[in-house]
């Protein structure tokens, strides 16, 4: 597990060098570095392969589509729209406010051919984030830690990408504080949704998708607000969460 995280930065260098050499994007504020999303993946598969052969990168590949895991599929509301929910939220809010904001303009054809291609990099990334490092990282530092641990380092491997295109480091800041919210979130989800890489992927997917149509290719967004907004949510579920424990673990015992 320990080497996971540097494999993973390691892999990402030839990447990180593209971008820099180039101006190209491949969406508006997404570098050639981002192609670097196959790196969680092909980490967690070299170390797998190196566990357990390729009966284990097969069982790696297979967690790509395990909506079977999840046995009540009403968690997929919330993986699907707990952040594009936030994200209107933010848009209601900066309008209450009298902040200037063009008006939304996107085709519904153009929305879901993006959010196709986004969903490709989200389950790379999480074959790598989720099926491999998450439940390692619970078993040893619980899953609040564990999340933290795994957000952080999410967030750091974002940062050259994020400097390619020339975001200033206070709006990095506000962005990796929300980032880390998320992941707080997703491993809490994790948890309910039997442990489902699509599941995780498709929670992955909406961040890209719901940033990338605010309103206009990513124009305007909010990103302070919308990390204040992610972190209230992760707190609550947190809080709540401890608390159901701690009340489960008080009751007598039959």
């Amino acid at each position: 597990m320990a080497v996971f995280f540097p494999l993973v930065f390691l892999f990402s260098v030839p990447f990180v060098v593209v971008g820099s050499l180039s101006g190209a994007q491949i969406v508006p504020g997404v570098p050639l570095s981002g192609l670097a999303f196959v790196c969680p993946a092909l980490a967690a598969a070299v170390l797998v392969h190196r566990e357990g052969g390729m009966d284990g990168v097969r069982a790696l590949a297979g967690r790509a589509f395990d909506a079977g895991r999840v046995r009540r599929k009403a968690w997929f509301v919330p993986a699907l729209l707990l952040y594009p929910a936030v994200v209107a939220l933010s848009y209601l809010l900066l309008r209450l406010s009298g902040t200037p904001l063009p008006d939304a303009h996107f085709s519904l054809a153009s929305a879901l051919s993006l959010a196709a291609a986004l969903f490709v990099g989200a389950l790379c990334e999480e074959l790598g984030w989720s099926g491999y490092a998450t439940r390692p990282l619970q078993a040893r530092w619980g899953p609040a830690w564990a999340a933290l641990i795994l957000g952080s380092a999410w967030a750091v491997w974002h940062w050259p990408a994020l400097l390619q295109v020339g975001r200033p480091v206070s709006w990095i800041a506000w962005w990796s504080l929300g980032t880390v919210a998320a992941r707080v979130i997703m491993v809490w989800l994790f948890a309910h949704m039997g442990g489902s890489v699509l599941a995780m992927a498709l929670f992955h997917m909406t961040l890209n998708l719901a940033w990338q149509l605010f309103p206009v290719d990513g124009s305007h967004f909010p990103v302070a607000l919308v990390a204040v907004l992610m972190t209230i949510v992760a707190v609550t579920i947190v809080v709540l969460d401890f608390s159901r424990a701690k009340a489960a673990s008080a009751r007598p015992r039959r």
